[in-house]
């Protein structure tokens, strides 16, 4: 089994990036495999709509001068994906936008790949905002009818500067949870 985690984050060492490992590690001590890919700070252009990867069938966006087609083959290879963005203005960054609009167009064109894979959200805010950031993750996940596990709370995690969310201890609980209901989950469906 294995779990691939995206970080929308610009900061590769943030608070967006503490609680994905936050929800890594149960997973990891289960035997799980997990790897994190870097997309925040990264230059990824939005799905453009042109249909070429539906006409293609190759499981690849046209758009070739970013790591999409990298991300979209971890996530088609993936048991689990997990994403992690802070919240920009109410919602997920331009790099996580744009990498779940081009994967989720390009895998649900070539026959539903991320079905019934499990998928998760871990979102960093500093005050408000995160549940359109979280529903925006968890709509990519079920209208690419992929399954999602709950946790004791939201998987939302607050702090400003960067390691202030290691003071949440309710944020870290409701990670450290959602990890172990995917390694519930994976255990159960693999």
């Amino acid at each position: 089994m294995n779990v691939v985690a995206f970080n929308g984050s610009p900061r590769p060492k943030g608070n967006t990036s503490q609680l994905i490992e936050a929800v890594l590690d149960p997973l990891r001590n289960a035997g799980i495999g997990c790897e994190t890919i870097q997309i925040g700070g990264q230059t990824i252009r939005g799905c453009t709509a042109c249909m070429k990867c539906r006409e293609l069938l190759n499981r690849q966006c046209i758009i070739d001068e970013d790591i999409v087609n990298d991300c979209i083959a971890k996530m088609d290879a993936a048991d689990a994906i997990l994403i992690g963005t802070p919240t920009y203005f109410a919602n997920v960054t331009t790099e996580t936008k744009g990498l779940m609009d081009r994967a989720g167009f390009v895998l649900r064109g070539n026959g539903n790949r991320l079905s019934r894979k499990v998928g998760a959200a871990a979102v960093a805010v500093r005050r408000a905002g995160a549940m359109t950031a979280f529903h925006s993750i968890n709509d990519f996940f079920y209208i690419n009818d992929m399954i999602i596990p709950g946790s004791s709370y939201w998987s939302i995690g607050i702090g400003r500067q960067q390691g202030d969310v290691q003071s949440d201890d309710e944020g870290l609980g409701t990670m450290k949870r959602l990890g172990e209901n995917m390694v519930w989950l994976l255990e159960k469906l693999c």
